[in-house]
């Protein structure tokens, strides 16, 4: 099968400047993804989804393939992730090349194992006809319905109020399902979901690939 690594770097970010070519165990954060990328016996190409000369070049040095560059208008902060996604896709269209199915490795987690990722593709691979997509999730703490978010007038209020009466976020947690929250370990999409489904690319048939709790790195406090 096609297998295409594809790695999304812009360089915007608010939080932290370059955070994706940011200094990590002493290289560029973006080399880590490339490097798991390479050491896996499935994955047998590897693009880089950038917006920057300097990102691109970086890519390149350690591994990975980076032809082209993102447009500015599908790099922003709100920008999704089927913008790039399916950029790539065209782009790559125009060398025959159609990957069977895209493994997404964001940067900003670095302290992947290469075996961990096999077994993701692995699994994938047999259930490829029964699935739209895979995620790796790591159980959360708390059940969701335990969330506030603020309101206009900066109260708490309950994500699920309308759902549930009196005080439910008191309830013990048990009450509740256990939540599973995405944490970017590695994502795995098919190529012809995506073309043929516009700004969709998980679907309804998602695949659970269960890991412990990984580290992200979104800012300066993570990343000391």
């Amino acid at each position: 099968m096609k297998i295409l690594a594809l790695i999304p770097a812009r360089k915007g970010s608010k939080d932290v400047k370059d955070k994706n070519i940011i200094i990590y165990k002493k290289k560029p954060l973006i080399y880590h993804s490339i490097k798991v990328a390479n050491k896996s016996k499935y994955i047998n190409k590897i693009l880089v989804s950038t917006d920057s000369k300097k990102y691109q070049s970086i890519a390149i040095k350690y591994g990975a393939e980076a032809p082209f560059l993102r447009p500015k208008k599908i790099s922003g902060d709100l920008s999704l992730d089927y913008d790039f996604i399916y950029h790539a896709i065209n782009k790559l269209k125009k060398i025959n090349y159609i990957p069977d199915f895209i493994v997404l490795l964001r940067p900003t987690t670095p302290d992947r194992n290469e075996m961990l990722i096999d077994k993701a593709i692995k699994t994938f691979i047999k259930k490829f006809h029964t699935i739209d997509s895979l995620r790796s999730v790591s159980y959360f703490n708390q059940p969701v319905e335990k969330f506030y978010y603020l309101n206009k007038n900066l109260f708490l209020k309950g994500y699920f109020d309308k759902k549930f009466k009196g005080e439910y976020h008191n309830l013990p947690r048990q009450k509740f399902r256990k939540s599973l929250l995405p944490n970017g370990y590695i994502d795995i999409v098919k190529t012809d979901y995506i073309i043929n489904n516009k700004k969709i690319i998980y679907g309804k048939k998602i695949l659970p690939f269960i890991t412990d709790s990984t580290r992200d790195i979104d800012s300066i406090g993570d990343l000391k």
